[in-house]
């Protein structure tokens, strides 16, 4: 990996990350949400595509009714027992106005990385990733980091997804995927919301033509896109006959079924740096972008 922007150094930090995160459950996790309770998760761009994870994994598991929204979007008029805000900076616009209409109606748990922004005024409980935190625009380690604490709230045992990351980090990536003009990102259940961030991250810092799409709906005209040239990258494994109607069309398949998905995730990081670089684009200085939405 290449030693020239910041975000290839924060990227490469991830496993360290996760670890520390699974340890932090024994002290934080009274302030997560708790087993039968109705939670809703916000956040913005990265962070709501993290919450739209954690809430197919909670589901999935059997803890409690769980939806996801962009801070923007929250239906206030619906009852949950806890909202999760999911805020890297700490200072986003839609998410502490989001936090301050719910001030004393429902219990508000933050999770971000800078102990010193009004999001930790704004929450009832607040859990800070602060060896998370990053300088660069583009969000990596954050965000992962956060999936991997709330995975580890809900029981998972991390050692693998760990092991997985590390080789992650590490990896070459191929050529021809490097060379590709064209990005598919797909999921099923909780590796859509990846898939989703893996479509963001290659928009972001390289500038790349990207799509994300749940597996089982690319079928049903976004394989029209595909072809010579253009990568189709699946999060998991691919559903039955999907990997032979991609090669049907020419498109170049990138699947790693072995690997715990939100590793994987990683490879995507690494490929949009790889790709901005290869453009002679700066991944630290993305264009038309800043570390935190502040609106006035």
């Amino acid at each position: 990996m290449s030693a020239s922007s910041l975000t290839t150094t924060e990227i490469a930090t991830q496993p360290e990350c996760w670890q520390r995160a699974a340890e932090l459950v024994a002290t934080e996790g009274a302030k997560l949400p708790r087993s039968g309770e109705r939670v809703a998760v916000i956040g913005c761009g990265t962070s709501w595509f993290m919450a739209q994870s954690y809430a197919a994994l909670r589901e999935r598991d059997g803890k409690g009714e769980t939806d996801a929204f962009a801070a923007s979007e929250f239906p206030f008029g619906r009852g949950y027992d806890r909202v999760v805000a999911i805020t890297r900076s700490g200072t986003t616009t839609e998410v502490l106005r989001a936090c301050e209409r719910l001030r004393g109606t429902i219990p508000v748990t933050a999770i971000t990385a800078d102990p010193n922004t009004p999001v930790m005024a704004a929450a009832d409980d607040i859990v800070v990733l602060d060896f998370a935190d990053e300088q660069s625009v583009v969000q990596t380690r954050f965000a992962t980091t956060v999936l991997a604490l709330l995975r580890a709230h809900l029981g998972e045992d991390l050692t693998s997804a760990i092991g997985d990351a590390r080789k992650a980090v590490e990896d070459e990536l191929a050529p021809s995927l490097v060379a590709s003009e064209q990005f598919t990102f797909l999921g099923t259940g909780w590796t859509y919301g990846l898939a989703q961030e893996a479509a963001l991250k290659m928009r972001e810092a390289a500038g790349a033509w990207t799509e994300s799409y749940p597996a089982m709906e690319y079928r049903h005209g976004p394989i029209s896109i595909t072809g010579p040239g253009r990568a189709v990258w699946s999060f998991g494994p691919l559903p039955d006959g999907l990997a032979d109607n991609v090669e049907a069309v020419g498109g170049l398949l990138e699947t790693h079924p072995a690997t715990d998905p939100l590793a994987d995730l990683i490879r995507a990081q690494r490929l949009a740096v790889a790709i901005a670089e290869a453009k002679g684009y700066n991944p630290d200085q993305p264009r038309n972008l800043t570390r935190s939405v502040i609106l006035v």
